[in-house]
């Protein structure tokens, strides 16, 4: 293992709980996930084999206990989040013309990049940018660019080949694009 099991909340901690927090929608849930996750994590380290990296391995993890949690919530009654939409791109909405250029360019933003991602606002707008996203999109997105997990490891916990999750990315960043264009830079002066 790369780091001791009581260093695992420190380096991994932050990471499992935006995946969990966007997967879920709830603070309470995604804390009670990060917990479960690093207790059977802790209880099965003897049988880490490191054929994959520690983080990816407890991601593994966290995707079963974010699945059982679901199943829990479903037999008792509780409340599912919506269905998948189709993740199917029809012609209408593609970004791109037949020569590759935009069909519509990317609006200008403005302002200052660190300024704004600093907003506490912002990252609020993102949120609810990503849960408009199909949970395959939110997924990939979320491990790539706020867990800052490596292709391959977001491969091997979503169990999907690289040529599909560049697909999800691609579609899940135009679609996020598209939400904060909308809702967060189209909507006025911002910090």
């Amino acid at each position: 293992m790369d780091l001791k099991p009581e260093e695992w909340l420190e380096a991994h901690g932050d990471a499992l709980y935006r995946y969990a927090l966007v997967r879920t929608g709830q603070r309470d849930v995604a804390e009670d996930l990060v917990q479960e996750t690093l207790l059977a994590a802790w209880r099965g380290r003897d049988g880490f084999r490191a054929a994959s990296g520690e983080r990816t391995w407890l991601f593994g993890i966290m995707k079963h206990k974010i699945d059982d949690h679901f199943r829990r919530t479903a037999r008792t009654g509780g409340v599912l989040p919506a269905p998948d939409e189709d993740t199917a791109v029809d012609e209408e909405s593609l970004e791109f013309g037949e020569d590759g250029s935009w069909r519509t360019r990317p609006g200008v933003w403005g302002g200052d990049p660190l300024g704004q991602a600093e907003a506490e606002e912002f990252w609020q707008e993102l949120h609810r940018c990503l849960e408009r996203l199909p949970v395959r999109l939110r997924e990939g997105f979320v491990l790539r660019e706020l867990s800052g997990l490596e292709s391959r490891q977001i491969c091997e916990v979503l169990e999907i080949s690289e040529n599909n999750l560049y697909v999800l990315l691609h579609r899940a960043r135009l679609r996020v694009r598209s939400c904060l264009e909308r809702s967060w830079f189209g909507g006025g002066e911002r910090p």
